[in-house]
């Protein structure tokens, strides 16, 4: 089964899809098996971070733009510098993420959630989810 979701973003944004992957999970009728979250994006990422203090979601965003800083000598400037380093945080934390299926929910710990991040935007998005059976 394969599900398509379609987003509004800000620049430098944090959405939660747990919600939806997990009942695209449900619906899916898989008892056991993968689901896959995928976003076509080379300026936007998809991780695994926990959801209890919104203060970490400022850590993160710190600790990435200090990592991959927007900057005006990108050799890549095909947009704006902002662009530039929206590629090299997608291609750092990634684009999907797998996780399991098990008797048929989602299997994440207590304290994980599932984000999709915005690096560039605002734009209009869209991510998938897919349930593979055993």
């Amino acid at each position: 089964m394969l599900k398509h979701y379609k987003i509004k973003t800000k620049y430098n944004d944090v959405y939660d899809i747990t919600k939806e992957v997990r009942q695209a999970v449900e619906e899916s009728g898989v008892e056991e098996g993968i689901c896959i979250v995928y976003n076509p994006h080379s300026t936007a990422g998809i991780t695994v971070y926990s959801p209890w203090d919104p203060d970490g979601f400022v850590d993160l965003d710190e600790e990435i733009r200090r990592l991959i800083p927007t900057k005006v000598d990108f050799k890549h400037q095909h947009d704006t510098p902002q662009d530039a380093a929206g590629h090299v945080k997608s291609a750092l934390l990634g684009i999907s993420n797998s996780f399991i299926v098990h008797e048929g929910k989602l299997l994440l710990g207590g304290s994980q959630g599932i984000y999709f991040l915005e690096f560039d935007g605002p734009r209009d998005r869209e991510y998938y989810v897919k349930v593979v059976s055993d």
